[in-house]
């Protein structure tokens, strides 16, 4: 079973409630902005405009992205594969949630 992947800890600060700068992301995920801009175009990551009109990505976007970057970078799938997996994997952990656990 997949492991409930919603809240995610780096160097200890939990970034669950955190929004993050474009440039934050970038450097969490060791891509380009280009990379993340495709994303957001192709609906993987969803963002938010900051009153400076900076997007802005909550901490949970966080765990979309890294997943993101392992199906690009291992498996070589394009962004709108990307945006289909993982929709894919979320309907499945709520499926897994929703059930009780058989043996």
């Amino acid at each position: 079973m997949m492991a409930d992947l919603d809240t995610i800890a780096l160097g200890g600060e939990v970034l669950e409630d955190q929004q993050l700068s474009l440039d934050q992301l970038c450097d969490f995920c060791a891509v380009e902005r280009w990379q993340v801009i495709e994303w957001v175009e192709e609906g993987v990551l969803e963002t938010q405009l900051s009153a400076g009109r900076e997007p802005r990505f909550s901490g949970t976007v966080l765990r979309r992205a890294r997943v993101a970057v392992r199906l690009q970078r291992d498996f070589g799938v394009n962004a709108p594969g990307v945006a289909l997996v993982l929709d894919l994997l979320e309907r499945v952990q709520a499926l897994e949630r929703a059930q009780p656990r058989q043996l």
